[in-house]
């Protein structure tokens, strides 16, 4: 998958899963309103500090944002998608049972 339509699905499934507006998400990035549907649409590309500020509204480093290109498979990647999901309060109980367990 080239990595244009990489970004651009990507950026469509984690606004889905945030169950944000093309729109909303726009503006809440600064941007007209239909600048997300745009780099959805294949319009355009996103600038590389858009693309950060981008990762930055959906809470993610850059490898989380592109580890879909790895091996979907790996317990990691699994594991790494359930903490995204959990609380503050539930990420220091699985912190606490790591440092009890290493």
């Amino acid at each position: 998958m080239p990595y244009e339509d990489f970004i651009r699905t990507r950026i469509t499934e984690l606004r889905i899963a945030k169950d944000v507006s093309e729109h909303r998400m726009s503006l809440d990035l600064g941007k007209s309103g239909s600048y997300i549907r745009g780099v959805t649409s294949g319009a355009a590309l996103p600038s590389l500090r858009e693309l950060f500020n981008i990762m930055s509204y959906f809470d993610m480093t850059p490898s989380e944002f592109f580890a879909p290109l790895e091996n979907d498979d790996t317990p990691y990647r699994k594991l790494c998608e359930q903490l995204r999901m959990l609380s503050d309060e539930d990420l220091e109980k699985i912190s606490t049972f790591i440092n009890w367990i290493t």
